[in-house]
């Protein structure tokens, strides 16, 4: 396919995405599967056009003055495709597959610089109704955070030190130029390509077969790495997933102990079992999903609980930007009545003196520091620990700096850590 072609399916699949309000990852797989004429690499292309479009949907729409799919797709063209305007003039001929010929505005468009003075939403590229409480977390820098949330992600992977060394997988990941983390002890970073290149195919690669590493967010890695889980511990992962945090878990308490995973949907909680076998983990016990009575059997003996509660993601919408958009006031009421559930049931099975880990994906603070406020009112035997209280168990690594400015929890975001947006607050249980 040609680069016109490229613009013309981009603006196709970003108009049914705006229009059915289905997942990206959904429609730009179904748009593959109709047009089989399109190799792999243009598939990369067209989807780098989409979700760099959607990243920047309210940014690219106020450079262009129109919020058209077409619009988008032109106006993120030169950076997604790195070519010059001039360029996009050329191949945008009429001519079959390539787009029409640009009208003068938006040509003019194109070339406008964005104004200072809008609005910080349009300038942050986040939702107009999240715009009071995103401003609320960061203040002043919250265009800075939004922005830093609409640009690519990279590619973290966390060494599984039951197989590996983190010098063993970046001797293996040479040829991708990987480096190590800013934070975690067992991070490595691929850094996603820009312009044209695609993204590896890092489940292809022989280390990853041989459980050598997980990939896994840093950010999911220092939450992990808070809870100071050492051998021959009693751990629960109440909302596990696929288990990404159960597994490194189990990998700092050396196949010791036990950890339990469980998930109210067995759907999430089914890739866990594969995952534990390539890792190589012994000591993960998972729990049967949605099974809350025997959930509530095991009572208080948890030295830790873990919950990463069900939120609204907006942690990661670098990642999945469709869903920055998608996002309604009802949802994130749901988001926080879900994780009020979490931790109601949470805190009936720490131990006294163990600990509970709070998590989130997400940068809202009726998510994160309004739950923490509400929690500490109603479990009044748990108290708050410093995150800083125990960093240097955690990394040699100097401490992250809460991108809120909190002391006591750690707001991680892309601008201020280079990982994803994740809340991690500790709390312990008070011996009577």
């Amino acid at each position: 396919m040609k680069l016109g072609a490229h613009l013309t399916s981009a603006t196709e699949v970003l108009a049914e995405i705006l229009k059915s309000h289905r997942s990206a990852a959904s429609t730009i797989k179904d748009w593959g599967k109709s047009h089989r004429f399109a190799g792999s690499s243009d598939r990369s292309t067209i989807s780098n056009l989409v979700y760099d479009a959607l990243r920047r949907k309210l940014s690219l729409a106020a450079q262009m003055q129109n919020d058209s799919p077409r619009a988008l797709i032109l106006a993120t063209a030169p950076y997604t495709l790195g070519i010059a305007i001039d360029l996009i003039t050329k191949i945008s001929d009429g001519t079959r597959y390539a787009p029409p010929p640009l009208k003068p505005q938006e040509l003019v468009g194109l070339r406008r610089q964005l104004s200072t003075t809008l609005p910080q939403y349009i300038r942050g590229d986040y939702p107009k109704w999240l715009a009071a409480s995103i401003e609320r977390a960061f203040g002043d820098n919250a265009v800075t955070q939004g922005a830093a949330l609409a640009r690519r992600a990279p590619i973290d992977l966390r060494t599984n030190a039951l197989k590996a060394d983190r010098e063993q997988v970046l001797k293996a990941l040479k040829s991708l130029n990987a480096v190590k983390g800013n934070y975690a002890p067992f991070a490595v970073r691929v850094q996603s390509p820009n312009a044209l290149g695609r993204i590896p195919n890092l489940e292809a690669e022989t280390s990853y077969v041989k459980g050598w590493f997980e990939i896994q967010d840093e950010g999911s890695q220092i939450a992990a790495a808070l809870a100071s889980a050492s051998p021959n511990l009693q751990v629960l992962d109440l909302c596990a997933g696929s288990g990404g945090k159960t597994l490194a878990l189990a990998g700092t308490m050396q196949n010791t102990g036990k950890v339990f995973a469980f998930d109210t949907n067995k759907h999430q909680l089914q890739p866990i079992f594969k995952r534990i076998q390539r890792a190589g983990v012994r000591n993960i016990r998972v729990l049967k999903a949605a099974d809350i009575a025997t959930l509530n059997n095991l009572g208080p003996c948890f030295d830790i609980v873990f919950v990463d509660a069900p939120c609204s993601g907006s942690g990661v919408w670098r990642r999945r930007p469709d869903t920055k958009w998608r996002i309604k006031p009802t949802n994130l009421v749901s988001r926080i009545s879900e994780q009020k559930t979490a931790l109601t049931v949470a805190q009936k099975l720490v131990k006294p003196g163990g600990y509970l880990l709070y998590v989130t994906c997400s940068i809202l603070p009726e998510e994160n520091i309004d739950q923490v406020a509400w929690f500490l009112k109603k479990a009044p035997n748990f108290i708050l620990t410093p995150y800083l209280a125990n960093w240097c168990k955690v990394s040699n690594n100097d401490a992250p700096l809460s991108a809120d400015k909190s002391l006591q929890t750690l707001q991680l975001t892309p601008s201020s850590h280079g990982t994803d947006g994740f809340f991690i607050a500790k709390f312990q249980r008070q011996r009577v």
